[in-house]
């Protein structure tokens, strides 16, 4: 099965309008045996639920066709080895993706004229998320994950990942071609060692120099998060030398990702994100309070609510673990309060972020411990 990018499909995925049906799954998964061998009977499960809603809701669609990739995926067993702690998978006529989570997630199935996407706002607005970039002279690696989790993000279509790839021929066939043709005679000549030292170390500053282009295109402007370069001491000056990466971190990880099991990478990367997270938290907190003394900020859930449908909601702090079950009113903006027994029910937390986002604001799932409101959320308004 073909890997979808989060980082690169949000929130576009959210936005777009898709043909109805669409379909979305959600699953927790496992990394190990002997729960992992649970996970595909699950899924399959999961599937026939989904069948069910369909021939309910569409009774006049070709439903084989809808869920024949469903199916396939289910049939894929390279797939199946390499879980991570979640499944997203979101179909619609022409459209199928599937997401390997880092965090667990419910099990839920949802047949709508639109995408349910709200867990996958948990996860993508978390504050703690990080990418790093694993490089040396041959080749580059893309990594993302949090304080908890971490994982190697799988290639993008079209996009090489090799220095031989991306720079177009064979080294042997360019560095034999230099030879020939770029070596001085007489005194002062340059051996061929030499001459291939300096094909060589050309190359690297072009193959980084490419490097961080496609990292900042493909990696850096879709997720906005903090990037830190993991790669031996040597090659540190000459990539930075070259790099136009604003999400860049002055902080490096001196080896090679290759070196270390992914939980040392991520440990270490995590004790350089940490001073860094809790700033932009402490900032968030600062700015809310000040917002808060001039009437610009509130933690009034039906005043959030309310800002929020008029466009007026900049930055949305969420309480991480918290769920208000309720909906929003779309015409009034007025919560109507409700259990979460009731199928139907939204969480209104993730109703307010849904909304803050459509409309260009900022959301931000915050720690309990650092929220600086009890009502689960906080907002600072634009005007």
């Amino acid at each position: 099965a073909k890997m979808n990018s989060l980082a690169q499909d949000y929130p576009a995925i959210l936005f777009e309008d898709h043909e109805p049906p669409c379909l979305s799954l959600y699953q927790p998964t496992h990394r190990k045996p002997p729960a992992k061998a649970q996970d595909l009977i699950r899924f399959r499960n999961l599937v026939k639920k989904m069948e069910e809603s369909l021939r309910q809701k569409y009774p006049a669609r070709d439903i084989q066709a809808l869920l024949a990739p469903f199916e396939a995926l289910a049939e894929d067993r390279a797939f199946w080895n390499h879980t991570a702690d979640g499944l997203a998978v979101l179909a619609a006529p022409g459209v199928f993706r599937v997401y390997r989570l880092l965090r667990p997630v419910a099990e839920l199935v949802v047949v709508a004229d639109s995408f349910h996407t709200k867990p996958l706002m948990r996860i993508i607005q978390s504050a703690d998320r990080f990418q790093i970039l694993g490089l040396n002279r041959q080749a580059f690696k893309m990594f993302e994950g949090n304080r908890d989790a971490l994982d190697e993000l799988p290639p993008i279509a079209g996009v090489a990942q090799t220095s031989a790839e991306q720079l177009g021929m064979d080294a042997d066939v360019r560095e034999g071609s230099r030879r020939t043709y770029g070596a001085r005679t007489g005194p002062g000549a340059q051996h061929g060692t030499d001459v291939k030292q300096d094909a060589r170390d050309h190359d690297t500053a072009e193959f980084f120099r490419l490097v961080d282009q496609l990292v900042q295109r493909n990696y850096s402007e879709p997720s906005g998060l903090p990037l830190i370069l993991a790669a031996l001491t040597e090659h540190h000056h000459s990539f930075r030398s070259r790099s136009r990466n604003p999400q860049l971190m002055a902080e490096s990880l001196d080896f090679d990702p290759d070196s270390v099991p992914l939980d040392v990478l991520r440990e270490r990367a995590w004790q350089l994100v940490l001073p860094h997270y809790l700033k932009r938290l402490g900032g968030f907190v600062d700015t809310f309070a000040a917002a808060h003394g001039s009437g610009l900020a509130s933690d009034d859930l039906n005043d959030i609510a309310t800002a929020a449908f008029a466009g007026r909601v900049a930055t949305l702090l969420i309480e991480a673990d918290r769920l208000i079950p309720g909906r929003i009113d779309p015409t009034s903006a007025a919560i109507m309060a409700d259990d979460l027994g009731n199928p139907d029910v939204d969480d209104v937390l993730d109703d307010l972020g849904e909304r803050v986002i459509k409309a260009g604001g900022e959301v931000v799932i915050v720690p309990a411990e650092r929220m600086p409101t009890g009502s689960g959320a906080a907002a600072i308004y634009r005007f």
